[in-house]
């Protein structure tokens, strides 16, 4: 199974609830933090409501 790569490369301040509940779900906390996810529609839905702040990547094993 795939993985994603999900890079916090904008902060959270000013952003809307939801979009920083996503953020957090996905187990980022910090501007420039990095976490290898796997690839479900849990994750990508919460990649899909903040999209704009994060860099997402596809890694393969």
């Amino acid at each position: 199974m795939a993985k994603l790569r999900v890079k916090l490369v904008r902060g959270l301040a000013g952003k809307s609830e939801a979009q920083i509940k996503a953020v957090k779900s996905l187990g980022l906390k910090k501007l420039g933090q990095e976490v290898l996810l796997e690839d479900n529609p849990m994750v990508r839905g919460n990649i899909c409501k903040a999209v704009h702040l994060l860099q997402v990547e596809e890694v393969k094993e």
